[in-house]
């Protein structure tokens, strides 16, 4: 294990050595003489094979000739220290390869190279993540890591498939569309998610929803413990199911109204759900708007009356397991159309 160390750690400084050979030569031919009797011990190790015990007594004796003179009684236990510490520098420098390596996997297959946590992510696409659980101790995080490379191979037969909209048991908004020849497209977006907002209003300023038959799963992210990410996320969701079997023309409205309306204060109504009103106030709110569009006061009742039904949450069930499970889905929004799935903010095209 010395040996193997004493290469990972000659890998590290070959950087900075190979700077000041540039001034200095000698000290470039050294390290290259200690780095090519490594190299030969790693390489000898892969094919098992045994290593020349050279190389691990030079490092040795390089490291503790100056003990030996002044406390002879340390060499023995600074010897097993260095091989501990060996053993410590190759199980962090293979970790961090297979981390590195899955990672990588996961951008490639997930659209993120963070699973637990998609929106940590710098490399992926911008996103409202669906998080899971962080592990309480070492035991749950060691399994986690295994439980996500499992996620990693069981979506990589998704980059080969044609997403087809229509596949999937979704429950939708749909937003009409003059041309009925349209290709359909789905979209699933939170009501309070801002990357949601940025990329319905990219949508709009677009020819999306005249491009497509668009179908928007309004959709409420929840963690592991079935906790809402967003404040009124659940009750927007449930009303606005809870319309769409009342009155059709009534929740295209809403969602509109949530993901570009400002109230009178020019502050993005958004923001206002997610952070000011209450649920009374959310209510009131979406009542404005939905008499606004012409519905009736018994049309609301029966709205109100039907939002917390059994019918209404076996519905936004039946949408997260699609949604997560069947779609594999990680981040919102997230978009099928044209045969892909498409995750992250929609740009203006």
């Amino acid at each position: 294990m010395v040996c193997i160390a004493a290469f990972i750690i000659l890998v590290i400084i070959g950087v900075f050595v190979a700077f000041l050979s540039i001034f200095k030569r000698d000290i470039g031919k050294k390290y290259w003489k200690m780095f090519k009797k490594a190299w030969g011990c790693v390489w000898k190790k892969v094919r098992l094979q045994k290593c020349e015990t050279g190389f691990k007594e030079d490092v040795k004796n390089t490291v503790l000739s100056k003990v030996i003179i002044k406390h002879p009684n340390w060499v023995k236990p600074l010897s097993v220290t260095m091989e501990v510490i060996s053993v410590i520098i190759v199980a962090i420098t293979v970790w961090s390869l297979a981390t590195a390596i899955k990672s990588l996997l996961a951008l490639w297959t997930l659209g993120t190279c963070n699973v637990t946590k998609p929106a940590a992510c710098s490399l992926g696409a911008e996103v409202c993540s669906i998080d899971e659980e962080e592990p309480k101790n070492i035991f749950e995080a060691t399994g986690r890591w295994f439980t996500e490379w499992g996620e990693i191979f069981g979506a990589i037969p998704d980059k080969f498939r044609s997403w087809e909209p229509t596949q999937f048991n979704l429950d939708y908004i749909e937003i009409k569309n003059s041309n009925e020849s349209a290709p359909i497209a789905v979209d699933i977006l939170d009501p309070g998610c801002s990357v949601c907002l940025k990329s319905y209003q990219n949508q709009k300023k677009s020819d999306f929803f005249e491009k497509y038959n668009v179908r928007l799963v309004i959709f409420a992210i929840q963690d592991a413990n079935n906790e809402f990410k967003f404040k009124n996320s659940e009750n927007i969701v449930r009303y606005v199911y809870s319309s769409v079997k009342i009155n059709p023309e009534l929740a295209p409205v809403i969602i509109d109204k949530i993901f570009t309306g400002k109230d009178e204060d020019g502050a993005l109504y958004q923001n206002r759900f997610n952070e000011d009103y209450d649920k009374e106030k959310a209510l009131s709110v979406l009542d404005e708007w939905s008499k606004a569009a012409g519905a009736t006061d018994d049309q609301l009742k029966s709205i109100h009356e039907s939002m917390d039904s059994e019918e209404i949450t076996a519905t936004m069930q039946k949408n997260r397991e699609s949604v997560e499970k069947d779609i594999h889905v990680k981040g919102i929004p997230t978009m099928l159309y044209d045969g892909g799935r498409h995750t992250g903010l929609y740009k203006n095209e």
